[in-house]
């Protein structure tokens, strides 16, 4: 007569109280995405509609008011004068420096900061920038007919009085374009995001060979009591 096999386990394997349980794959988050393009301010919300309707956008309704278009003319024509007074300036270098001055500070005020420096909108506007708040969203208006035709205006001055110099030719188109492509209607509250993170939770399984164990390794050193196992917790 044979001996019935003997196999010593810790308590917590004990396998005679244990159910059979569903072991599922182990699996890891999914990388972040390089680039991504996001839209931003959506209109179908109801109480950003609401919000937004509440009171008149007093921080974008002043591209529309008299004389805010002259006010880019004038400050156009008072910076170069400025610039034109440093000693050593060239008309090359002085048209260059007006015209990208004010495409960098016009790329930060229209296109870079959003949101709005008043509370009277529930923070309906927060992921706008001035762009998109403009005749609220509204395309082809007068007024970014305006906004779009001025650095173009400025650009071509710029050529013109650099001798269609080159380098500064392609300096300035860069610096235009920068600018411009912000303002297209197909980019109208998009965002690109680089490095962002994906948005769906979904995992990528790894090999169905490694399930998960579901265990954690004993912190404590002590060793644990060993129980009997024998034949008869197979029947």
């Amino acid at each position: 007569m044979s001996r019935p096999t003997t196999i010593k386990l810790p308590p917590h394997l004990d396998i005679s109280t244990t159910t059979p349980r569903t072991l599922s794959p182990r699996g890891r988050p999914r990388s972040a995405s390089i680039v991504k393009v996001e839209e931003v301010g959506d209109d179908r919300s109801i109480e950003e509609s609401l919000d937004r309707g509440a009171f008149v956008n007093i921080n974008a309704d002043w591209v529309n008011v008299k004389g805010a278009w002259l006010i880019h003319v004038v400050l156009l024509f008072a910076g170069k004068v400025v610039i034109d007074t440093i000693p050593g300036m060239t008309q090359q270098l002085s048209w260059t420096t007006v015209n990208l001055t004010y495409l960098a500070l016009t790329y930060l005020m229209f296109h870079w900061v959003t949101g709005i420096p008043f509370e009277n909108h529930g923070g309906a506007y927060d992921d706008l920038t001035l762009w998109e708040q403009i005749d609220d969203g509204a395309q082809y208006t007068p007024a970014r007919k305006w906004l779009i035709s001025v650095p173009i205006g400025l650009f071509l001055a710029s050529t013109h009085y650099t001798n269609y110099n080159p380098w500064l030719f392609f300096i300035n188109l860069f610096a235009l374009l920068l600018v411009l492509i912000p303002k297209l209607p197909q980019l109208h509250r998009q965002r690109v995001r680089f490095l962002s993170e994906d948005p769906s939770e979904a995992t990528t399984p790894l090999d169905a060979s490694f399930p998960s164990s579901g265990t954690q390794t004993p912190l404590s050193s002590q060793q644990s009591p060993l129980i009997t196992i024998t034949e008869a917790n197979f029947h």
